[in-house]
């Protein structure tokens, strides 16, 4: 964001504060104490060491950064600066007590909109509280795939109710590919248009060919047709990182696949075992996987930059849209976002959040793999916050489009995801492009 390009009042601040607050607190509020810390894994935190890392890092930026204020516990950089402390040593940590982390995230959101007071917010007063309330929705994504992991129930409290009715689930699939013209594109976010952090800065000229995408993500059914064909075996379909990743894993099916009695493949949802979904996009897949079955298919992962044109690009214009089906905000009609239906709908659901391409659900449900790996755009010039990018460029892949745990106040075309080529607890699956 650019220092005065954006106001918001103070009492949408304030809201926005509280409920990422309510989420992330109801997101732990049934799990006990055993659980609340969880084992040692790799690919997770301790719950309550991540929940008091988020007031943390609130307090740092919106009351230390931006008010020069002292640390509300003289502690509290040691045990929760996930810049200083080891991701292994978390577990073994002097943690506030479950009552104390309470307390000081209480605390911490008191003085946060005490300072706010009744002001409206610009420039950097304004980025230094956005910040903190994005980071929050992003450790909730986080924590919602903690707890697929280690198999804990689906959230169920507060915000968590499935709706009423009929849902959009049992939509259907969408088949075929767009043509999409190539040509030059602007990559990036565009100066004066709002948040946006330092990876995706500034938007930049980018010259495609003409390519063929596919109108949807790759399903559940698709993908089991490459399982049941022998795919995790046959390494023809595998680059050299991905063979390596596979025998080391013994990976044969998606992380959370399995057979019953019969042979029938079903998939694990959070602490419910369910069959699998035929047009739902295929979840917990990690590149290697999507870059095999891409092979198979005789098609390919899309750029990033491809990604970005067929989501923002507005035909006849070097205007860019804001979301696929252009400035309007998100809501249940355009895209599965913000827990709406505690997990993915069909891709065939929402056809008011097409693109102008005709590709669908490029915002939420699933975030979708790009061939790219991270890097810096031209002219990169790294934000406060130092940690969030560059230590990431180089091995880590990019992902677009957003989730159905993702919240609609981040989404944006030009918002870059990143996790490591490994990685498959997280909400991931993939589109797929001719070649």
């Amino acid at each position: 964001m650019t220092p005065g390009s954006i106001s918001i009042s103070a009492s949408k601040i304030v809201d926005m504060l509280i409920d990422a607050r309510e989420r992330t607190l109801a997101l732990v509020e049934d799990l006990d104490d055993e659980q609340i810390m969880g084992p040692r894994l790799r690919i997770v935190n301790p719950l309550r060491w991540e929940i008091a890392h988020v007031a943390w890092f609130q307090e740092r930026w919106a009351l230390r950064h931006l008010r020069g204020k002292e640390p509300i516990r003289a502690e509290v950089d040691l045990l929760y600066d996930s810049a200083l402390v080891a991701h292994d040593t978390r577990w073994d940590l002097p943690l506030f007590s479950r009552k104390e982390t309470l307390l000081y995230m209480r605390r911490v959101l008191e003085r946060v909109i005490e300072e706010i007071g009744d002001r409206d917010t610009t420039g950097e007063e304004l980025y230094f509280h956005l910040l903190p309330i994005f980071h929050e929705d992003m450790h909730c994504e986080a924590i919602t795939y903690t707890r697929q992991t280690l198999g804990y129930p689906a959230p169920c409290r507060g915000p968590f109710v499935r709706p009423d009715g009929q849902s959009a689930a049992h939509a259907g699939s969408v088949r075929g590919d767009v043509e999409i013209p190539g040509g030059e594109f602007l990559l990036g976010a565009v100066p004066g248009s709002g948040f946006a952090f330092d990876n995706e800065k500034w938007a930049h000229p980018v010259r495609l060919a003409p390519f063929r995408m596919a109108r949807a993500a790759t399903t559940q059914s698709e993908f089991a047709e490459f399982v049941d064909d022998g795919g995790y075996e046959r390494d023809e379909f595998w680059s050299e990182a991905g063979r390596s990743w596979r025998e080391s894993t013994r990976a044969e099916h998606p992380v959370y696949w399995g057979r019953d009695a019969a042979g029938k493949w079903l998939r694990r949802n959070f602490d419910e075992w369910v069959g699998l979904e035929p047009h739902h996009p295929v979840l917990h897949v990690n590149w290697y996987e999507a870059d095999a079955y891409c092979r198979w298919a005789g098609r390919r992962l899309p750029t990033e930059a491809e990604w970005e044109m067929a989501a923002a690009a507005e035909p006849g214009s070097r205007a860019k849209r804001k979301y696929p089906w252009g400035s309007t905000e998100p809501d249940s009609k355009r895209a599965n976002l913000d827990w709406r239906f505690l997990g993915c709908v069909d891709v065939g659901a929402h056809p008011e959040g097409d693109s102008a391409a005709g590709c669908r659900q490029m915002t939420g449900n699933v975030w979708e793999w790009t061939a790219d790996s991270f890097g810096p755009y031209p002219g990169f010039v790294i934000d406060p916050y130092k940690e969030y990018s560059a230590p990431w460029f180089g091995d880590h892949k990019v992902l677009r489009g957003g989730c159905w745990v993702t919240r609609s106040r981040l989404i944006r075309n030009t918002w870059r995801n990143f996790y490591t080529p490994d990685r498959r607890d997280v909400w991931c699956g993939f589109r797929t492009c001719a070649l």
